[in-house]
């Protein structure tokens, strides 16, 4: 079945005011109506506005059509969702047409007469929210701790007069220990409103990391690269080293070269199995910014000088 597009027919927004779809409707009607109109398809363009304003006009249609608009996926053929059959009890439609026969299939079969027929008693059915999404940044900490944030969410929704209008509402959330990037977070009943007390939606957050220079993560496993002096590097030693997880004593082999990973497993992001933390040292070199400093330099360019940092590298051109 074809999904009838009743904003663009009317030449509106979404978000357009009671008073805003009239004015549309009537503008559109003085063009239109085949009493008046020059158009060659002004019968059929007219038929089309009279529908569209038929629904949009009317809050509980309006907000039912909006439910089904969500719901509907682009380039997708539209078939009434499961419930549907069970009627909403809409009053009549109430356009200058004034008869369901002269509608299209799509309103027949979600607002009509037919489909207040299928309904028996009358009774209204109930209809989901639609889920929501959105995306929430987080430190490589929470990850580590957990926290709760705040989240600060856009809506739209009727108001007292029956206008869509946007609204924002701010979301205490929880951040679950071992949460990974990309990861999705669902919150039950936190999505759109339900329709004739149907349950609301969920929301779905998908989680993203803060960048941090410090850190690269690679699903649970974290590498952090870590300074370190040219005499722990060749002397070995025992440094501490903050870490996502708390301090940490990590003990730095003799020998070490630039670049050399230290693996502390299980240290890395909380999960089952939890991720593994890499520490990537980095040899940092004092400057020598004075007299003392450049003597000690100096020092260590005699004792070695046959030390050729540079030999691996082959044959220059």
């Amino acid at each position: 079945m074809e999904f009838k597009e009743y904003y663009k027919t009317l030449g509106v927004e979404p978000t357009a005011s009671a008073d805003d779809i009239k004015k549309a409707y009537r503008k559109l009607a003085r063009k239109y109506h085949p009493d008046v109109s020059k158009e060659a398809d002004a019968s059929s363009r007219m038929a089309e506005v009279n529908e569209a304003y038929a629904v949009l006009s009317d809050p509980e249609k309006r907000a039912a059509f909006d439910k089904l608009a969500q719901r509907r996926a682009s380039g997708e053929d539209f078939a009434p969702p499961p419930g549907w059959d069970a009627g909403f009890g809409f009053a009549d439609a109430g356009s200058p047409v004034g008869d369901d026969g002269d509608y299209s299939d799509f309103f027949n079969t979600l607002f009509g007469r037919a489909a207040r027929a299928r309904q028996g008693s009358g009774a209204r059915a109930q209809m989901r929210g639609t889920d929501q999404h959105a995306k929430i940044s987080i430190n490589l900490a929470d990850a580590y701790h957990g926290a709760t944030r705040s989240l600060a969410l856009r809506e739209t929704r009727l108001d007292e007069a029956s206008n869509v209008v946007n609204a924002e509402r701010d979301l205490e959330v929880r951040i679950p220990r071992g949460v990974k990037a990309g990861q999705s977070i669902r919150l039950r009943g936190q999505g759109s409103p339900g329709f004739n007390g149907g349950t609301a939606g969920d929301l779905y957050m998908e989680v993203e990391f803060e960048p941090d220079a410090r850190y690269r993560v690679e699903g649970r496993d974290v590498t952090q690269t870590v300074p370190v002096a040219p005499w722990e590097a060749a002397l070995g030693a025992t440094i501490e080293v903050p870490t996502p997880a708390g301090r940490v004593e990590v003990n730095v082999p003799a020998g070490s070269n630039n670049g050399r990973k230290l693996r502390l497993k299980g240290r890395g992001i909380p999960g089952e199995p939890p991720g593994d933390l890499y520490l990537e040292l980095e040899l940092a070199t004092p400057p020598a910014k004075d007299d003392k400093a450049r003597e000690v330099y100096q020092t260590m360019a005699r004792e070695f000088s046959l030390f050729n940092p540079r030999e691996q590298m082959g044959a220059q051109p």
